[in-house]
């Protein structure tokens, strides 16, 4: 907005009182917000590695979904925003990272973060890791699968092995196990959400 001329009428409260050209209005920033990337990276990963830490149950699971909140959040996030938004929007991408990796391992979508979990996100470290079900409740899914499926779902993803390593592992043709898999995963997701109460 510019300054009036000096010949007309009376300002309002809300107009500027210069009459030396263009007036630049200065926006009042909130004092809680962040001052770089660096204290925004600092004051949130503990907070979001034990997040996803009681999501999946590995250590090398959370940090590298920790990691890509962080990749994903970069862009779109403003260091203006107060903390609080800041911390808003990084929850919400946890969660679409989340989902993502789900969507990948077990062909299951999880698309929310339950209320326990957002709290724990908010409160301080505690400086160890939190216990988590996950051990468990894959172990439960794994036994309920019959031996074929369990068999490949532990080659793939506890063994690490590529698909052509599980298939000679298992006697198969690489398709046979590509196929085994897929059948496997949505069988587990349906045992998941049978376990679910």
């Amino acid at each position: 907005m510019f300054s009036t001329p000096r010949n007309s009428p009376a300002r309002s409260a809300a107009e500027p009182c210069s009459d030396d050209g263009p007036v630049a209005y200065l926006r009042v920033v909130d004092t809680d917000a962040y001052a770089d990337w660096e204290s925004v990276y600092r004051d949130n990963v503990a907070r979001l590695y034990r997040l996803m830490y009681s999501r999946v149950g590995n250590r090398p699971d959370a940090e590298d979904l920790t990691s890509e909140v962080f990749r994903t959040a970069l862009r779109p996030l403003r260091l203006g925003s107060s903390k609080g938004e800041v911390r808003a929007y990084l929850l919400t991408t946890a969660q679409t990272v989340l989902a993502s990796h789900w969507r990948r391992h077990l062909g299951l979508a999880v698309t929310s973060i339950d209320p326990g979990a957002e709290s724990a996100y908010f409160a301080e470290p505690s400086g160890s890791d939190p216990p988590s079900n996950a051990p468990n409740r894959a172990n439960q899914i794994l036994v309920a699968l019959p031996d074929r499926y369990r068999r490949i779902l532990e080659l793939r993803f506890l063994e690490a092995c590529s698909i052509k390593e599980a298939a000679q592992s298992m006697n198969v043709s690489v398709s046979n196990a590509k196929v085994l898999q897929h059948r496997a995963l949505r069988m587990a997701a349906k045992v998941a959400e049978e376990l679910d109460p």
